[in-house]
């Protein structure tokens, strides 16, 4: 997990705000395949948003709980989403780094 100051967090914010929910939390909770997918999504994006339409009282646990399971962090919870970071495998894909060191 990556430690976050709050302008590195309001960056991320700012990037994912255009971004569209990947994940769903839906009645069965954070399962084997939630979590599953969570892990492939990360593959792919480094900013990932994860909706709760249930869970919502455990929204924090659950997210923290993913992620450990993807070795991602929370930036933050807006309402029932959060969003997750972690940077791309390989450094040439990795989108947000150079702004994130200046604000380090």
């Amino acid at each position: 997990m990556i430690n976050l100051n709050s302008k590195q967090r309001k960056l991320l914010e700012k990037n994912a705000h255009s971004l569209d929910p990947v994940v769903i939390v839906g009645g069965n909770g954070v399962t084997e395949g939630v979590t599953e997918k969570v892990n492939e999504s990360m593959n792919h994006h480094e900013l990932l948003k994860i909706k709760f339409n249930e869970f919502k009282d455990e929204k924090r646990e659950l997210a923290e709980q993913l992620c450990s399971a993807s070795g991602s962090t929370l930036v933050r919870i807006i309402g029932n989403i959060a969003i997750l970071y972690k940077p791309a495998e390989k450094p040439a894909d990795r989108e947000f780094e150079k702004e994130l060191n200046k604000l380090a």
